[in-house]
């Protein structure tokens, strides 16, 4: 019941979690909420809508709420924008338009994301996209933005994961740039539904299938992902996130080297304490040596040691030196990683991943990879393969596993040269700069 002089009961009491989004939502202009099914967001988003629409001071008030498609907002929203508008004074609905009108000169707009183009020309002091993993990746940056520049609008992007595409771009941008802020709701730590509810549905669905829509788990869409629970635990407890170089520690680097395929470094600090700083990555295909020399080069690190496979060793027929040769011709000293199973090589990274600090900039398209190795499903047996899928993310997740299996068992080396460049009285630093 009111208890004030002008105050109207909406019939809407905001739970605490609902509370705490509605104050997320007041104290930044762009919000990215992660929340599991059944959290009462469409709830929490049209009275927040109604909130702003009432209480911004700009004259004729323009806000909307965006679905994937005109239809599910209207499904979705509709009926909650009429039940909770419906005892302010003076409001007036036009059900073709999906809009609510408020005295104070407001409108309250239900929109769908299908045609983007059709949204140009509008202006907006506040947008809530609704399931924004299902909305066209130009919606936000080339209509919704501009429609905000001029009044300063703010906006809200709801929904669950549907693995890495835009909803999580802007999640990580969310992490790291003024003004925006961030927030994930799963169901195991809200509580909002209760165990046997949990149960039944895990009872129905595949593991990936919940931690998508109950965890909300970014990677759950890659099925048989091998680092995923590692990397989901990692992002969880703040492990990707900004980390700086620090200039008075060296960085090693470890390498996958392809001769036609990509070669993939990760760049490291080791901190101390069990701490591993994971600073930078870069890969590229169809450059020799010299290209990646530059590259780190041009980083500015201080190099302690570069470590690369056992292949290294292998000579190549038409010259007669191995790649750690010629590498070391170019300036490069490698250490030879020992040779492992691929198997005891997972298992090593899924030891070093928790001790792992991954810098999000630098590193992401090294963690895009890592998160999307895979074993393929064997329809036949029913069952995941033994073998990784060999694709695009396999040479970023060798070079780490070569990094675990260095961090752990590296092999002696007693700082001398191959013996063929030692020959040569070669000096490698002598025109490579850092490296």
């Amino acid at each position: 019941m009111p208890n004030k002089k002008n105050e109207i009961d909406i019939g809407y009491t905001p739970r605490p979690l609902q509370r705490e989004v509605h104050k997320l939502l007041d104290a930044n202009r762009f919000c990215v909420l992660v929340m599991h099914r059944r959290f009462g967001k469409t709830v929490c988003a049209i009275n927040h809508l109604l909130k702003r629409a009432i209480e911004e001071k700009k004259p004729n008030p323009r806000l909307a709420y965006v679905a994937p498609t005109y239809r599910q907002a209207k499904n979705v929203a509709w009926d909650y924008l009429k039940q909770f508008s419906e005892r302010i004074p003076g409001t007036k609905y036009h059900e073709t338009e999906l809009r609510c009108d408020l005295a104070n000169g407001a409108r309250i707009s239900l929109l769908g994301s299908e045609n983007p183009s059709s949204l140009r020309g509008i202006y907006l002091d506040m947008a809530v996209i609704d399931e924004t993993a299902d909305c066209p990746e130009s919606l936000f940056p080339e209509i919704l933005r501009p429609a905000m520049a001029e009044r300063k609008g703010s906006c809200a992007f709801l929904g669950t994961p549907h693995g890495h595409n835009y909803f999580h771009d802007l999640w990580e941008t969310a992490a790291s740039t003024k003004g925006w802020a961030r927030k994930m709701y799963k169901a195991s730590e809200t509580h909002l539904l209760d165990e046997e509810e949990l149960a039944a549905a895990k009872a129905t669905m595949t593991d990936d299938q919940y931690n998508q829509e109950f965890e909300c788990s970014w990677v759950a869409n890659v099925p048989g992902a091998i680092f995923g629970k590692e990397l989901q635990d990692a992002d969880d407890k703040g492990r990707i996130t900004s980390v700086p170089h620090q200039p008075q520690i060296k960085v090693d680097t470890w390498w996958d080297i392809g001769m036609h395929d990509y070669t993939s470094i990760w760049m490291t600090q080791n901190i101390g304490r069990g701490q591993i700083h994971v600073i930078d990555y870069y890969e590229n295909r169809g450059e020799g040596l010299p290209h990646y020399i530059s590259e780190l080069n041009s980083k500015g690190y201080t190099y302690g040691n570069h470590y690369g496979p056992h292949d290294l060793e292998v000579k190549e027929l038409g010259t007669g030196k191995s790649r750690r040769e010629a590498a070391y011709s170019l300036g490069l000293n490698f250490r030879v990683v020992p040779r492992l199973p691929v198997e005891d090589g997972i298992h090593a990274a899924r030891m070093t991943i928790p001790r792992c600090w991954f810098d999000r900039d630098n590193t992401r398209k090294g963690l895009e990879a890592l998160r999307h190795y895979h074993r393929a499903y064997n329809e036949r047996t029913r069952k995941f393969r033994d073998q990784p899928v060999h694709d695009w993310a396999s040479h970023a997740a060798d070079s780490f596993r070569y990094l675990s299996v260095g961090m752990e068992r590296m092999t002696t080396f007693d700082g001398k040269p191959p013996q063929r460049v030692a020959e040569m009285n070669y000096n490698p630093f002598e025109h490579q700069g850092a490296v």
